[in-house]
């Protein structure tokens, strides 16, 4: 069985020693074939240079440099997509996520009745103040996702080659990796794991609401439903107001003043444009999620132990696009 250590590098330099020492540890208790697959993610330190220094001690490490920084999410993707184990273990390299989960994780894994064991976090870090964005940021996605993901979830996670397979088909350009762990399916087991509290989280309350419409407008259309039945629902209220206007005004003769009948012209135009605006709205969703085709990412070079290097306009390491090429 061949394992692949999946992991990013961003501002790393601090880290990226203790990290292989302790991941290449716990990963020689479960396999023998080891390889990591380290993506630098356009860091603006020497990590890049730290981890090459690793590859001249280590011939097991694989560095993907991006030719700048496309985001954790998509560095991550691209990783996953230069991984050959039977087994990805992903994570990140912060230390935040202990190297030495992956234990836990295989033993979980073992029992073969799943495909998938992912950490979520046992508690959620700081006091109330600190947990109550949190808790907002889940509660709005589990109110508009399509595919609601779990709660306190994180990177640290052991798959199998099918499912990253199948992972890397899709096609999207701008996603929530989350989302899309979810969405692939599979047989997924989550663990209780802790993740140590080593840095201020930079994800604030304005950049985790950022960040849920972002995810949503990407990757759920329950909201373009919501306003087309928040105007239909106005446009047949405005009919049925009108209507018992007109029966009241035929049977007993009571007129309409012009301030009602302005309201109801009001409600009739506002509900009959929402309600076309909801239909427009699905439709571009629906096109613009056939239009993405826009690369993940591009790699400015894949450094092996052997030497070669994997580069070239038309190469897989080039352009990675989801469904095509970044199938190992």
């Amino acid at each position: 069985m061949k394992l692949s250590i999946v992991t990013t590098l961003y501002r790393s330099a601090l880290d990226i020693d203790e990290f292989h020492r302790r991941a290449m540890q716990a990963a020689e208790a479960i396999a023998n074939d080891i390889e990591m697959v380290i993506v630098n993610d356009g860091s603006p330190d020497n990590s890049l240079d730290l981890a090459l220094a690793l590859q001249r001690a280590d011939p097991r490490i694989v560095i993907v440099d991006l030719a700048r920084n496309f985001g954790h999410h998509k560095a991550l993707m691209t990783g996953l997509a230069h991984a050959a184990g039977d087994l990805i273990f992903l994570i990140d390299s912060d230390l935040e996520e202990q190297p030495e989960d992956l234990e836990q994780l295989y033993q979980r894994f073992r029992q073969g009745d799943c495909d998938v064991v992912y950490g979520i976090l046992e508690s959620r870090r700081g006091g109330l103040v600190q947990k109550l964005p949190g808790a907002l940021f889940f509660r709005f996605l589990e109110a508009l996702s399509d595919h609601p993901i779990p709660r306190n979830v994180f990177t640290a996670r052991l798959m199998t080659r099918d499912y990253v397979r199948a992972l890397l088909r899709h096609r999207d350009r701008e996603f929530s990796i989350a989302h899309l762990w979810q969405v692939t399916g599979f047989r997924q087991q989550p663990i209780a794991l802790k993740k140590l509290s080593l840095s201020p989280t930079s994800y604030t309350l304005r950049r985790r609401v950022e960040m849920a419409i972002r995810d949503i407008t990407t990757t759920s259309s329950r909201l373009l439903y919501l306003i087309f039945y928040v105007g239909i629902s106005i446009f047949g209220l405005s009919i049925a107001v009108i209507l018992y206007f007109l029966g009241r005004y035929f049977t007993s003769g009571i007129g309409v003043d012009g301030f009602t009948s302005q309201i109801v012209s009001i409600w009739f135009l506002g509900g009959l444009i929402t309600f076309i605006l909801g239909i427009l709205g699905i439709y571009m969703a629906n096109i613009l999620a056939e239009t993405k085709r826009r690369p993940l990412t591009s790699v400015r070079r894949v450094y092996r132990a052997d030497g070669a290097a994997d580069t070239g306009p038309n190469s897989r390491v080039n352009t990675l696009r989801q469904g095509t090429s970044a199938e190992p």
